[in-house]
């Protein structure tokens, strides 16, 4: 029997769900890749001949998405989460013992193809790290004795089904309800009193709440729906982003595990607003534990007539929703990015204008909300726009969902309507002698001790959710070395300034930290944040000198520390490389050593 065949064995019935569509081209991959361990060669010639696609649109796809392999990767593949708050967790020390016990270099695959182990952006458990994916399921709250429970486990080759249940535990750690998190909401509730009513007063009742978007960016939701329901188009469509890829959110992670049925009612009320037929929910790769609850839900509501056709009875409401799992991609958070994954194609944002809401999912028009914008539209249904915006602030109405990480007493969510000051919630979280809080991730801003006063608001400090706070042991600038890593990580290659740009920023934070600054290399990120603002193709690359800016001109002496020489110097150091030679040989002698050289810039 032929490779292809044995390939198609398993290729077809996948190929038959997707009824060989090719905007499912993510979807097949990922679930080829399930199936296999890998992305076999010889698969995708297969995939391309049955998709009448390039085979270079195929890898191009599978090599776009960090959690897709196109060569073997081992029975187990072990990915350390490395956001900054596994970091001061101690997740590199539990990786060096796994990587030792396991007889495994990091970044590599074992010699008897038994396991790899590397680490990987934020895995949305900022609450309960250290955490880590093993073939892609999460696993929280690392130990060094759950490290070699796991490594007993993977030697021994049990499969991830046989190991032991609390290894899989996710808690919601929800800390303090408002009326989202508090709402007690009935499943069809919302979506009954909503087809009471027409839509154009659905839809005046969204803007009367003054909700506005809860992925950061805070453009009005009514606008939004109302600039997609009267565009031209022979189809419209519902796109919830669950891709929430911005190291320390992890709301949505628990709004879709325990308030799933709000999120679904809501992107209903919308398909209701606009006219929609089709929904999606794009659900971050990391999320994959959540794949089948989310199914198990939308069945249930197709049962109850809450999807499907003829919704609660109303004949010409027909509206049903489709779950895409994302592979492992920062830059489909941005929702012409997200667009371009859904349909099938590498994450890369889209040039606007056209909005989405003109020309979205295959050019129709098309809302993208986030999962809480989704929730909180469930609530202005049932029980209207004026009380909505009764809450919060003139600007902000309603409330906004923190997701609260690092040092702190109580990590979790916490629910405030809009205005809450960020020494209330340093004080709810238990957090002390803080000296610094992210706000909305690496993206955000940075705040020191004589700003926490200030406001959770659109019109003060604006946010997708992310609070990350940092005592007064933590070092500002291996902060901001972690975050610039992490862009460099997810630039998604497309425009050159960000591409190059992140790398430089990356090599000039490194040169820093490993004793060569000078104050040429601060003339220089500015120089470079300069033109990163002006050039790059998205938001990724205009925002990724932030978190380097607010640390030089909040904890300066973090930086004026690594400021080792007057004059510049280069990042390579000759004389250092050829240490491992003079071990080797035995010297280490003036003579073996080589002058450094300075030069004047």
């Amino acid at each position: 029997m032929s490779q292809i065949t044995t390939h198609a064995e398993y290729l077809d019935p996948i190929l038959a769900h997707y009824k060989l569509n090719q905007h499912n081209l993510l979807q097949m991959l990922r679930e080829a890749q399930e199936h296999f361990g890998y992305i076999h060669p010889e698969a995708i010639d297969y995939l391309e001949q049955q998709l009448q696609l390039p085979r270079s649109m195929v890898e191009g796809v599978a090599s776009f998405y960090s959690l897709l392999y196109l060569q073997p990767h081992g029975e187990y593949r072990v990915l350390f989460s490395d956001n900054i708050t596994d970091r001061m967790l101690g997740n590199m020390d539990l990786m060096e013992s796994m990587c030792g016990q396991l007889w495994v270099e990091a970044g590599k695959v074992s010699e008897d193809g038994l396991v790899s182990i590397n680490t990987t952006s934020c895995t949305g458990m900022c609450d309960q790290g250290p955490a880590v994916l093993i073939n892609n399921i999460a696993i929280n709250h690392l130990t060094q004795d759950r490290i070699n429970s796991l490594c007993e486990l993977i030697r021994e080759r049990v499969p991830l089904s046989g190991w032991p249940l609390e290894f899989f535990a996710i808690e919601d750690n929800i800390h303090k309800k408002d009326i989202l998190l508090d709402s007690n909401f009935k499943f069809g509730s919302a979506l009954a009193e909503v087809l009471q009513r027409s839509s154009e007063e659905i839809l005046q009742e969204i803007k009367t709440s003054k909700l506005r978007g809860r992925g950061g960016a805070g453009f009005s939701t009514g606008s939004k729906w109302e600039f997609c329901r009267t565009a031209p188009g022979a189809q419209h469509y519902v796109v919830c982003n669950a891709d929430e890829g911005e190291p320390g959110t992890f709301k949505d992670r628990v709004l879709l595990n325990s308030y799933a049925d709000m999120v679904f009612e809501g992107m209903t009320i919308c398909a209701h607003v606009i006219g929609a037929k089709k929904g999606f929910i794009y659900l971050r790769g990391e999320y994959r534990y959540l794949l089948d609850h989310l199914h198990a839900i939308l069945q249930r509501r197709r049962q109850q007539s809450l999807l499907g056709n003829n919704i609660l009875g109303y004949t010409d409401f027909n509206f049903d929703i489709e779950i895409h799992l994302g592979a492992g991609a920062y830059i489909c958070g941005e929702e012409s990015a997200l667009i371009e994954s859904l349909e099938g194609k590498r994450g890369t944002p889209r040039n606007r204008p056209p909005f989405p809401v003109t020309s979205g999912y295959l050019n129709q028009p098309t809302v993208v909300n986030n999962v809480e914008t989704f929730a909180a539209a469930s609530l202005i249904g049932l029980h209207g726009g004026a009380w909505y915006a009764n809450i919060g602030t003139e600007t902000s109405s309603g409330t906004k969902i923190l997701s609260v990480s690092g040092d702190c007493a109580h990590p979790g969510l916490y629910e405030y309507p809009f205005g809450v000051t960020v020494a209330q919630v340093l004080a709810d979280c238990g957090a002390k002698n803080t000296q610094a809080v992210q706000i909305s991730g690496p993206s955000g801003i940075c705040i020191a001790a004589n700003e926490f006063e200030r406001r959770i608001a659109f019109d003060d400090l604006p946010t997708a959710g992310a609070f990350m706070v940092f005592d007064q042991s933590r070092d500002m600038f291996e902060v901001a070395r972690n975050f610039v890593h992490f862009f460099k990580h997810e630039s998604c290659g497309f425009c050159t300034p960000c591409r190059v740009g992140t790398s430089l920023l990356s090599n000039m934070m490194n040169k820093l930290a490993n004793g060569h600054g000078s104050p040429y290399d601060f003339a220089e990120i500015e120089k470079l944040n300069e033109l990163l603002l002006s050039t790059s193709h998205c938001g990724l690359g205009h925002s990724a000198c932030n978190p380097v800016l607010d640390t030089i001109a909040k904890f300066r002496p973090a930086y004026d520390k690594r400021l080792t020489h007057k004059e510049y110097i280069p990042a390579f150091d000759l004389d250092y490389a050829l240490s491992q030679a003079r071990q080797m040989t035995g010297r280490d002698d003036t003579g073996a050593h080589l002058e450094r050289i300075h030069v004047s810039k």
